[in-house]
């Protein structure tokens, strides 16, 4: 079926079709004149927004409103890393550095350390590995070039008397069965991650809290984390805070095909610490839209849309759209064979993992400017 197809906040099975999954969501689209709007504020459109990789939203439009009024909002995201962080992880960040730089706005980066432990991901791993690879996430996301003046980072295991008064009070406010029914929990379910939503639903009004009024909040986040805000968003408002704005964007897709780049799958994933041997073995087994011989796809050509090579370079390794489009013609038109292709990703996959490992070592000895500890 066309729809056979899973999106949570823990697991990605099938491919995803995202007009589909809009559509059981309820998210509204970034629509022309929402672009237009964004533009006239900030001069220029992303290439992870303009490409229609960030597609989707809720009370953008409301945010946008506040904003042309004179209200300022804050951006919120995060992170619940269950091993060492891939390229993929990297993509709602990259956004988030942009609207940040674009509209001057004060962020808050949660990192629940403890939500992979709850879920079970990674058999036998205790909650002090997790809390290790949630610092050395801190590290990676610090390194893009947040400034530090306006962002604030923490883990919750570490800011859990902030984040937990607050929690409880949303907590208070849904049921079991409206968490069970979104997120298919059961009887089963440990009580830690019943509780897990609330914790996540903090950051999107703590600001309010910490300044004693409303202040509007804007959360780039990848679709599959959509459904605990689907949960907390009336709550919020309950509560006396406004709803969050949300923006959605596509998964970084798995160098075999797999709508979503996995972590847990080594041969799959790029991490940030992959050698340049390893990344240049991991891209020369990617799955291409090319055709089976060198002879045919001279004659045929391939299909961009379904060759990995081609969406790493759509999604963050090509920013010119002219540039980006001389790709994509000559995989459609067989002029570029599939070696050519790899080789030169791999190139720039490595410049790139090169110079993020360098800002991350920069970094480090400043790292407890962006850190909000209890």
């Amino acid at each position: 079926m066309a729809d056979s197809f899973d999106v949570t906040p823990w697991n990605v099975d099938g491919k995803v079709d995202y007009g589909i999954l809009m559509k059981r969501f309820g998210i509204k689209p970034l629509d022309q004149e929402l672009l237009d709007r964004i533009k006239r504020h900030t001069g220029e459109l992303h290439p992870l927004i303009r490409r229609g990789i960030y597609f989707g939203h809720r009370e953008l439009d409301w945010l946008l409103d506040m904003y042309e009024k004179g209200e300022k909002f804050y951006l919120y995201t995060g992170i619940a890393p269950s091993s060492d962080m891939t390229i993929g992880h990297l993509v709602p960040f990259m956004i988030t550095l942009w609207l940040q730089q674009k509209f001057d706005a004060d962020l808050l980066i949660q990192i629940p350390d403890e939500e992979k432990y709850l879920a079970g991901r990674r058999k036998g791993a205790e909650l002090d590995e997790f809390h290790g690879l949630a610092k050395k996430a801190v590290l990676d996301i610090a390194a893009l070039g947040f400034d530090p003046k306006k962002t604030r980072i923490f883990l919750d295991t570490e800011y859990s008397k902030t984040l937990y008064k607050q929690a409880v009070r949303v907590a208070r406010k849904i049921t079991f069965s409206t968490v069970k029914d979104a997120l298919g929990m059961g009887n089963d379910t440990n009580i830690g991650m019943i509780f897990y939503t609330s914790m996540q639903a903090v950051p999107s009004f703590l600001k309010s809290v910490m300044e004693g009024k409303k202040v509007p909040c804007l959360i780039p986040l990848g679709v599959d984390q959509d459904v605990h805000f689907r949960v907390a968003r009336d709550v919020i408002e309950k509560l006396g805070y406004y709803k969050p704005a949300i923006i959605h964007g596509k998964f970084l897709p798995g160098l075999s095909g797999d709508s979503k780049m996995s972590a847990s799958k080594e041969n799959d994933a790029i991490y940030l610490d992959d050698n340049e041997e390893t990344v240049r073995k991991k891209i020369n087994k990617a799955i291409t839209g090319q055709q089976a011989t060198a002879e045919l796809q001279k004659k045929m050509g391939g299909n961009p849309e379904k060759c990995m090579i081609c969406q790493y370079y759509k999604f963050l390794f090509e920013p010119d759209d002219a540039k980006l489009e001389q790709i994509f013609e000559a995989e459609r038109n067989g002029t570029v064979l599939a070696g050519e292709h790899k080789q030169d990703l791999a190139r720039r996959v490595n410049s790139f993992l090169d110079e993020h490992r360098k800002r991350r070592d920069a970094v480090k000895a400043r790292i407890d400017e962006f850190m909000e500890r209890d």
